[in-house]
């Protein structure tokens, strides 16, 4: 088998699955239980707080767990909303974030908010000066996201946070990071993002316990009521199987995540330099993320390609795994031709990947095509 959709989901690494195996087995009383099991399992929320603390680049305390990364944003875009609604009601973000932000701010807009949405170039890039230009003095929030899951296409977060807190220095700025993480240098510290979202199961845990970042000092209206968990910010006893997979994974990439990432973008470049040798296909987006890379066949339709190349053991996607069923609203805002957006697919590596896998699916990708021609 050949899996290559890894910005859906990655394989839980060895360290996430027996940490999750542990908490359950052993450390499995509530953390806010004040005996010994309860202590236990607080010890090791603790723990996976300081392990992903360590990967995102910022101290423990500014890491607060949600059950993922669409949580994440979701908390990121309505607490500020709330918390800021009565100096503005401008918020700016693009037009390819990931669903579980263009939801989230089409609810605003529905309650009054006015949203202007940021387009990318052709490779999926927003500029600085189409910020610049969009950024107003009732401006509340701006969301930009890190690293595009269908392009690839990195955004240049560090600057747009800067202009952003300079013009607008009450406005917050938030990123989603999930597929940022562990893929693209990331340290919150220098990034300069008032709030970040990243998830586990795209670095190697499980599915279930992601995380929002909050800068220091940036108070912000409870996301969930009830019992003061998460610093009274997010109520409810924590998934600590999960919490703890994601500490551990965190763990465990971090000692060679510059290798990783280096060995990554190897990957990619091989990938491009094989599929631009098959008639046919067409590159879509830039070379920016070390792990993401979308093509077209044209006149071939996504889902006979998945279909065919799933039945050689090949795993790839058609854009987002969260937009399942729909033309990508990202390949569009970028310009791509219908038919070609049609006919997409995503390949997404991970440091798992090897050079024989790029190879193998390379091979695969044109007995699919002739195939299906």
């Amino acid at each position: 088998m050949i899996y290559l959709d890894n910005s859906a989901t990655t394989k839980p690494c060895p360290q996430a699955i027996r940490a999750a195996t542990e908490a359950m087995e052993t450390t499995w009383g509530n953390p806010s239980s004040l005996h010994d099991l309860g202590i236990a399992a607080e010890r090791t929320l603790r723990t996976a707080r300081q392990q992903v603390a360590q990967a995102l680049g910022c101290e423990a305390d500014r890491v607060f767990f949600t059950s993922g990364g669409t949580e994440a944003d979701n908390w990121a875009i309505f607490s500020a909303a709330e918390r800021l609604k009565k100096r503005g009601n401008h918020i700016i973000t693009t037009q390819i974030e990931h669903h579980a932000v263009l939801h989230p701010v089409e609810h605003l807009a529905q309650q009054g908010f006015e949203v202007t949405y940021l387009a990318p170039d052709r490779d999926g890039r927003v500029s600085l000066e189409a910020l610049q230009k969009a950024l107003r003095p009732d401006t509340i929030l701006v969301s930009v996201m890190l690293v595009n899951n269908e392009s690839g296409a990195v955004q240049p977060i560090e600057s747009m946070a800067k202009l952003t807190h300079r013009r607008c220095p009450n406005a917050i700025f938030h990123t989603d990071a999930v597929q940022a993480l562990f893929h693209v240098p990331l340290r919150a510290q220098t990034l300069g993002a008032d709030l970040i979202s990243v998830s586990g199961h795209k670095v190697h845990a499980l599915k279930g316990a992601g995380a929002l970042y909050i800068r220091r000092g940036l108070s912000l209206p409870p996301f969930l009521h009830g019992g003061g968990q998460e610093g009274g910010y997010r109520s409810g006893t924590e998934a600590i199987p999960a919490i703890a997979a994601f500490g551990a994974a965190c763990a465990a990439l971090q000692p060679t995540a510059i290798t990783d990432m280096a060995q990554m973008r190897a990957n990619k470049e091989l990938l491009r330099q094989r599929l631009e040798q098959i008639p046919g296909v067409a590159l879509i987006g830039g070379v920016d993320a070390p792990h993401i890379q979308s093509l077209a066949v044209a006149g071939l339709r996504s889902q006979g390609l998945i279909n065919c190349l799933q039945d050689l053991d090949v795993y790839v996607s058609a854009g987002s795994a969260c937009a399942k069923g729909h033309r990508s609203h990202v390949l569009e805002a970028m310009g791509v031709d219908p038919e070609l957006i049609d006919g997409a697919i995503r390949v997404s590596l991970s440091r798992e990947t090897t050079e024989e896998e790029i190879n193998r699916f390379a091979e695969a990708l044109q007995t699919a095509i002739a195939r299906l021609n």
